[in-house]
């Protein structure tokens, strides 16, 4: 997983609010990561591997694309 974001932006936060307000603790349980990982992410501080992008879409219901912009 690349610790630099690379100038990826996410739409994490929306989602878990638009998903019936979901916590970032249960985020991170269904997807397999800890919390502090969904914080990262959410602050654009971390950008996530391609498998770890692709459990958020999933459960979101959406696509990767609609989850994770590239500047």
């Amino acid at each position: 997983m690349a610790a630099d974001n690379a100038g990826i932006e996410n739409n994490i936060r929306r989602l878990r609010f638009e998903f019936g307000e979901m916590t970032q603790q249960n985020l991170a349980e269904r997807v397999g990561v800890t919390r502090q990982t969904i914080i990262a992410l959410e602050a654009g501080r971390y950008a996530p591997s391609l498998p770890l992008a692709v459990r958020i879409a999933r459960l979101f219901g959406v696509g990767v694309e609609d989850v994770f912009k590239i500047d």
